[in-house]
């Protein structure tokens, strides 16, 4: 390749896997752009990446990638920016309130909101599916979560959206700037009073067994508390839509899958694992090297900012046969859309849940849905996914 590849151009949101794929054959291990980032794109690579988190640290993320303009990073006492032992510590701790049962009992009310959210879907009439369906289906799972004014559910989308899109906005984009600091602000300070208010007079909510979840007598910071808070709005609000649009993406560009899951819904959970293979919400996560280290015969320095290119990793075809063609009827577990190691997602049984559930309902109502316009995709260097997808489901 001549040059180095800009992974946020527009041409490459669109289609990355071409690019992907070019690079996975000639530079397996390079810079790109934005900001010069050393991209790892083959899948034994990156896993090991994953698997390396004294040379592939997550803490050096906490300084190196919160741009100087956003004043502070929300993120910079999340799990998710931490290694060994910090890492285990606060693992431990929020892991407490997020165990499978705590997930699997949220299946009926999960339900009730995708069939309340179909109803709203008219036969033959064109809705923009992210807004309609895809989006407040995860926010209002995290609404009952938290145990959140169901009113806030609109403000989830623009939060989402600002917070996530910080990795894709450069110093030259003045515009966005004063938006994404305005949307953290104001997320601070709603949080802020939520977690107050569960101190004072706890309830049966996920943010109140946070606030009493002690392990070895240690509890949550304020500060660890709201980072998990501002995580949870980003990666299980953002990368759950981003799996039910790409899922119905799927049904669109290949609608006989759409009379076979109708006829057999047990397959559903078949076809959400290959979406989230073929189609990942996560794309890249950011790591930085705390010393020299080699990869695939290339050296990378000290203090590199390296992005684990999990969306190439699942099209690599060392590890899938055929990996540019959609089979849900592909043998095995693939949890690299998840991450891998120590930070893997502990929210992917719920975003499992909630894509599962969710396709189960519109399948039940619909037997075709047509795209009416193009896809518009985000500007995020960690999470791809329509922003808007226009189409027409039919009864």
């Amino acid at each position: 390749m001549n040059g180095r590849v800009n992974l946020m151009a527009p041409e490459v949101r669109a289609n990355p896997y071409p690019v992907y794929a070019e690079l996975r054959r000639s530079a397996p291990v390079c810079q790109v752009e934005p900001g010069g980032l050393w991209a790892i794109t083959r899948f034994e690579d990156v896993s090991a990446a994953f698997k390396n988190p004294q040379v592939f640290s997550s803490a050096g993320v906490r300084t190196t990638t919160a741009p100087p303009w956003l004043g502070h990073n929300p993120f910079s006492e999340s799990m998710i920016v931490m290694d060994p032992p910090r890492h285990m510590r606060l693992r431990t701790l929020v892991s407490r309130a997020w165990t499978p049962a705590a997930v699997n009992r949220l299946e009926p009310r999960i339900r009730s909101f995708a069939q309340t959210l179909a109803e709203r879907l008219s036969p033959e009439r064109e809705v923009d599916f992210v807004d309609a369906f895809a989006m407040p289906l995860p926010a209002s799972v995290i609404g009952e979560l938290f145990a959140l004014d169901p009113s806030m559910t609109a403000r989830y989308k623009r939060w989402s959206v600002d917070l996530s899109s910080v990795s894709g906005t450069t110093e030259k984009d003045t515009h966005r700037h004063e938006s994404i600091k305005a949307t953290v602000r104001e997320m601070e300070d709603y949080l802020s009073q939520v977690v107050a208010e569960r101190r004072r007079q706890p309830q049966d909510d996920m943010v109140s067994d946070l606030v009493k979840t002690r392990v070895d007598g240690e509890e949550l910071t304020d500060a660890e508390l709201m980072s998990f808070l501002f995580l949870l709005v980003v990666a299980g609000l953002e990368t759950t839509v981003q799996l039910v649009s790409h899922s119905v993406r799927m049904l669109m560009e290949q609608p006989h899958l759409v009379a076979r899951l109708r006829e057999n819904p047990a397959q559903v959970g078949r076809f959400v694992e290959e979406v989230l293979r073929y189609e990942p919400s996560v794309h890249g996560l950011v790591r930085v090297t705390t010393k020299e280290t080699q990869v695939a015969g290339v050296t990378i320095p000290e203090g590199a900012r390296v992005a684990l290119m999990v969306g190439s990793a699942c099209r690599d075809g060392e590890r899938f046969k055929d990996p540019d063609t959609f089979d849900m009827d592909r043998e095995g577990v693939n949890n690299m859309p998840f991450g891998h190691g120590i930070h893997f997602c502990l929210g992917a049984p719920l975003a499992r849940l909630e894509a599962r559930v969710g396709l189960e309902v519109l399948l039940s109502r619909f037997t075709r849905f047509t795209p009416t316009g193009p896809v518009k995709w985000n500007t995020s260097l960690t999470v791809r996914g329509p922003l808007t997808m226009p189409l027409i489901p039919h009864a």
